[in-house]
Order: structure tokens, then C-alpha cells, then sequence
């Protein structure tokens, strides 16, 4: 069995190291990007694998592993390995359900200062396209840490976000896929956020409950599956729904949050916080979230002025959706 707890002030790649000590079926593997797992080359020896920029190959490489019962882990930057590799993960590791475990880094607004190439803003609509595939957005080092064991011993093909950034807030409960997390209630606005965006997601809430508002804010960790009734309890318990994603909005946490209302013939109010037309302007992470409007103050900000154009949203909507019928 594959270890389900890590040590408090471990890393990544010292989890990593110990999942594999314990667990020989595990192989590492990598297409030259080794900054999170530097030292894992001549701890695991042979079960550390370096392609060098292939990630086609790497994939192809893990499939086969994993249909001789090996775990492989593989690491690539998320816009190169879910894109250039995502006929290898498609047909080599989708369609016959293999235990890969794909880590894609510098993912989204965390590629910063790397221009279009390199920003990985359509990952999560991609990879959701494949049957099976699980998806993970850690918000954190933490929680990128209480999810790897989880993901690992899943017998289903993987995708997550790298994420190493120290946590923002504390999260009391463990990691579960499908399960959400929800940090604050409130019967005004639901903010719904994936990945490391949940940081300005509590500034945001922060913000507005001072002005009064009641915040359920939802750590949506687990793309795939999500938790769906975390969703529609928000929208049938609040009065406005807030998608929060550093990703494009079609096919991602915006669309998967309209498909689960649709599901359930629910229909509420939805303002979604995503980029819609163009990639993101390469700068320092810090300068990338006020340019495009994803600080806290400018998240809060867009709540406040899609209130202000629609006043009847807060006085009018009772808390539970109503259903839609369907023609």
C-alpha cells in the first residue's frame, strides 16, 4: 500500500522520495524539468527517469510502465505536457485507464514572466476532455502535499498542478478527491475557487464581509470529480455565484460549475472571474494579478460592481435556486 500521510515540514520532493521508498512500483520520472526533484536522481537510481525535452516519449514511456504494474510520476511544464504530449495521454493512458500520474509545473498565472507558449491556461479543458482522468488544483504547498498520496494510490490516470507556494490559510481537513473545502459561510456570495487564486479569494472575502456581506468562500481542490453538491448547496443557499479560475473560461471551472447547475436543473446567478480573450501579459506574479484583475481588491471589486448592476440579485433571490425545466 502507498503511504497516506506526509510529515509537517516535508517538501514535495522529500514526500516524493518516501512514497517511493515505500512503495517499489513507484518510478519518477521527468522531461528535463527537475527543479522540484533535484536530488531523487541518485536516491532512486533506476527508477528516476530523465527523457531530456520529450514529452511524447515520456508519456508513451510511462504507459508502457504502467501496463508492466509500475506507478510512474512524471513531470513536464503543464503547457508542453498537456498539450504536446495530449495524444500520448489520450490514447496511451486514457483510453486504457493507466495509473499514470501526470505533474504538470509553472501552471496558469505561475508561469508569470513566460510569454503565451508557455502559459498553461487551457490544461484543465483539455485533460478533462479524457473519460477517467482526475484532476488537481492543490491551493498550496500543503495541500498539493495531502493530495499526492491520495492521487497515487488512485487507480485511475492523474493530472496536478505543481503548486509549492506556502498556504495562505489553514486547511483543517484532509485531502479527498471530490470533495471540496469550504472555509467561510455566508448566504449573500459564494466564491468558488481553484488552485493558488484561493489566497485572493480570502482577501476578496475579507473585503466584502466588511462590508457586510455573508461569504461562503469553497476551495474546489478537486476538479475531477468535483464536489457537486458543494456546488448546488452554494447556489441554492446563496444568492450569487463567483468562479474564480486562472484559466481561460471555456472548459474550465466556470464551465464545470454551469454543467453541474444544468445536471441538476438549478439555475442561479453566476459571475465568472476568468481570461476570456487573450493570454496573459508576461510580468512578476504579483504585477500579472493586478494587470489582469485577479488581486483580492480588484476580485472584490467586480463582485461589488456586478451587485451594483444588478441590485436585484440581493433583495429578490431567495436562497434556494429554483429548478428549470428543460425543453
Amino acid at each position: 500500500m502507498i503511504a497516506t500521510a506526509s510529515a509537517p515540514a516535508e517538501t514535495y520532493e522529500s514526500l516524493l522520495l518516501r512514497l517511493c521508498q515505500a512503495e517499489p512500483r513507484l518510478i519518477v520520472m521527468t522531461a528535463e524539468n527537475r527543479a522540484a526533484i533535484r536530488s531523487l536522481p541518485e536516491k532512486l537510481g533506476g527508477r528516476f527517469i530523465d527523457v531530456g525535452i520529450c514529452e511524447q516519449t515520456m508519456v508513451g514511456m510511462a504507459a508502457g510502465l504502467a501496463l508492466r504494474g509500475r506507478v510512474p510520476v512524471v513531470h513536464a511544464l503543464a503547457t508542453f505536457l498537456t498539450m504536446r504530449a495530449f495524444e500520448f495521454i489520450r490514447t496511451d493512458v486514457g483510453i486504457p485507464g493507466l495509473p499514470v500520474k501526470l505533474i504538470g509545473g509553472v501552471a496558469g498565472f505561475l508561469s508569470e514572466a513566460n510569454g503565451p507558449t508557455h502559459q498553461a491556461l487551457e490544461d484543465l479543458a483539455i485533460l478533462r476532455s479524457i473519460p477517467g482522468m482526475e484532476i488537481v488544483f492543490p491551493a498550496d504547498e500543503e495541500e498539493m502535499l495531502r493530495a499526492l498520496p491520495v492521487i497515487l494510490a488512485s487507480p485511475a490516470p492523474t493530472y496536478m498542478r505543481y503548486n509549492a507556494r506556502k498556504a495562505a490559510v489553514s486547511h483543517p481537513a484532509g485531502f479527498a478527491l471530490g470533495k471540496a473545502e469550504v472555509l467561510s459561510e455566508g448566504a449573500d456570495v459564494a466564491l468558488l475557487v481553484a488552485g493558488f487564486l484561493l489566497e485572493e479569494a480570502v482577501r476578496a472575502r475579507d473585503l466584502l464581509q466588511a462590508e457586510g456581506l455573508g461569504v461562503r468562500l469553497v476551495n474546489l481542490r478537486s476538479m475531477v470529480p468535483i464536489d457537486t453538491e458543494a456546488v448546488l448547496q452554494a447556489a441554492r443557499e446563496t444568492r450569487l455565484l463567483v468562479t474564480i479560475e486562472d484559466h481561460f473560461q471555456t472548459g474550465g471551472l466556470r464551465s464545470i460549475v454551469a454543467e453541474t447547475l444544468l445536471d441538476a436543473r438549478v439555475t442561479c446567478p453566476v459571475l465568472p472571474i476568468a481570461l476570456d480573450k487573450h493570454w496573459f501579459r508576461p510580468a512578476l506574479l504579483q504585477n500579472v494579478l493586478i494587470h489582469e484583475g485577479f488581486t483580492g481588491a480588484r476580485i472584490a471589486e467586480r463582485v461589488r460592481r456586478h451587485l451594483a448592476v444588478q441590485p436585484d440579485i440581493l433583495p429578490s433571490i431567495h436562497p434556494t435556486a429554483h429548478p428549470v425545466a428543460l425543453s
